[in-house]
């Protein structure tokens, strides 16, 4: 995509006229051309949405660690499950994330300022008082906020991606002093193409219309419809996403736009520390099933590239282009494929074994099962050890639960395990190509001293060593699992190790005394095998003596 920079812009620099003729707010001195990233967000004023999700919580601390003189953050926050928005925001503060910016400046919390909002309500149901004090004082916005669920019914996901990001532009155009607006998309919302450029596609649908249109629809015939309104794409999610990048990018004449896709987000590779996550989504909650000796199959293509992107790249892109956008004003909307799989690939193959590897040094606590795990694109495969690795065993274990008196859940909890995969399955059995040269080209604007800081180089990246501390993190952050305990883990794993031994031993005793000791033929074929078995132990010791 173009970065070629706006022509005619005003000789006091003040504003650039766009092409229906109307005022674009640049506002910006001369001298930030010339600044560092942190030193253009000093004295800035950030809205930013979504900040007590997993993304927005990092962007907020990174900010206020790497741009201590940002004037301040207003993060539009919703009252939830009794809890008021202060409390959610005063919540977020006490995180661990935190832990650095606390021990540099312990009154960060002045800086961060909650707006009461909620995005199904029109017009973000952001009270006249505060829209008065937003557009009279930010610079940037930040829209982080999104459903991030892959199965959300399709009117809540166009509420909540499309309609909420319409409303926040509309707000964003009457800000006085606005220099960028980011749009937080998904690199997944043109999955429909194998080769996806750093473009805004057509989108399936006008926007308009379907808004519309659906309105007046129960959500009995909008759920009936789905399937044929999102064609080729494999769920709400993408295709709402899709909706809004081409949402924002109507508004490109009016604002100075930048859109980040970000590929699968994981947890953290190097700042605020490695490994921190906090939630179940994604591969986190596979990782965590793994490890707990619950997840035992899954289909996916372990040749196919696993695509996962950490947090902290994600955001120092996100910090970057938004510095960029608003200094240099391309002349449209550019969009950065935030991926890994173009410059360093890593596949689901190989996430296998390192995150079977982790969890048998580092093993979670109270374990199921010992971690064994395996991926396989075969369909039938998949459903043989579905049924015999998960099914079977978790009726077993909801049988004794019940005889004990206990209220049976495995069987519950692997119903949920599979539904989660099942909508994964699409991305980790394919591969996509995406162009990254405007990412490419973003850090090629960045001074030497800015690379280290927002650092999203994922050249860099160790593969091994990150997906160690990815399943460190789900242990210490997501389970709140203590690392002094694995001793106590390890020994746990040897008891179940010895349990499975036995199970086996009398299983084959078992087989043995019902099956071959009672038939001529079941014994010569036993003896057959087991004397082949013998005969390829012997080969190899032979081998191996041989070899050294």
């Amino acid at each position: 995509m173009s970065t070629e920079h706006p022509e005619g812009l005003n000789l006091n620099g003040l504003e650039e006229q766009a092409t229906d003729g109307q005022s674009r707010p640049t506002d910006i001195c001369s001298s930030n051309s010339m600044a560092s990233v942190a030193e253009y967000y000093t004295g800035k004023s950030v809205l930013i949405t979504g900040a007590t999700g997993f993304m927005g919580k990092v962007l907020v601390e990174k900010l206020l660690r790497c741009c201590p003189e940002v004037k301040a953050l207003y993060v539009l926050v919703r009252p939830k499950a009794g809890q008021s928005m202060q409390q959610r925001v005063s919540d977020m503060m006490k995180c661990k994330l935190f832990d650095r910016v606390r021990e540099d400046n312990p009154d960060f919390h002045q800086k961060i300022i909650p707006i009461s909002s909620e995005l199904t309500q029109p017009g973000l149901a952001i009270s006249p008082e505060d829209v008065e004090t937003l557009t009279a004082c930010i610079n940037i916005v930040f829209h982080c906020a999104a459903t991030i669920r892959f199965d959300e019914p399709l009117k809540h996901a166009l509420q909540l991606n499309v309609i909420a990001t319409q409303q926040l532009l509309g707000l964003a155009q009457q800000m006085h002093h606005l220099e960028a607006f980011i749009h937080i998309s998904t690199a997944y919302a043109n999955c429909n193409r194998k080769h996806i450029d750093e473009v805004i596609y057509p989108p399936p649908v006008e926007p308009k219309k379907l808004i519309e249109s659906l309105e007046w629809m129960d959500d009995g015939i909008v759920r009936d419809i789905t399937p044929r309104l999102i064609g080729d794409r494999p769920n709400t999610y993408t295709y709402t996403k899709a909706l809004a990048e081409y949402v924002v990018q109507q508004e490109q004449d009016k604002l100075n736009i930048g859109i980040i896709r970000p590929s699968i987000v994981g947890a953290s590779w190097q700042e605020p520390f490695p490994g921190w996550i906090d939630n179940f989504n994604g591969p986190s909650g596979v990782f965590i099933a793994a490890g707990k000796g619950i997840l035992r199959t899954m289909r996916a293509n372990n040749d196919a590239v696993a695509d996962l992107i950490p947090v902290d790249v994600v955001i120092n892109l996100t910090l970057a282009a938004g510095w960029y956008t608003a200094v240099h004003r391309p002349k449209t909307a550019l969009v950065y494929n935030c991926t890994t799989g173009g410059i360093n690939p890593f596949h689901w193959g190989e996430i296998e074994h390192h995150v079977m590897s982790s969890f048998k040094r580092n093993p979670l606590e109270q374990a199921f099962r010992r971690p064994n795990a395996n991926i396989t694109s075969n369909y039938l495969i998949n459903q043989y050890w579905i049924l015999v690795s998960h099914k079977f065993p978790a009726l077993i274990y909801d049988l004794f639960l019940r005889l004990s008196g206990q209220k049976p859940q495995m069987m519950r909890i692997f119903n949920r395990l599979h539904k989660a995969i099942s909508l994964l399955e699409y991305f980790s059995s394919q591969d996509w190509e995406w162009n990254s040269e405007n990412m490419s080209m973003l850090m090629s604007q960045l001074t030497p001293e800015d690379r280290k800081t927002f650092n999203f180089d994922v050249r860099q990246l160790n593969w091994p060593e990150y997906i160690e501390n990815y399943c460190i993190g789900t242990k210490k952050y997501v389970l709140n699992e203590d690392m002094s305990d694995i001793p106590a883990a390890r020994q746990h794993l040897r008891k179940l190790r010895n349990i499975r031994y036995t199970f086996n031993t009398l299983l084959v005793v078992f087989i043995w005394r019902v099956f071959i000791a009672r038939s001529q033929m079941a014994r010569n074929i036993w003896y057959f095998v087991v004397s082949l078995c013998f005969k390829f132990l012997s080969y190899f010791r032979a081998s191996s003596t041989l070899t050294n």
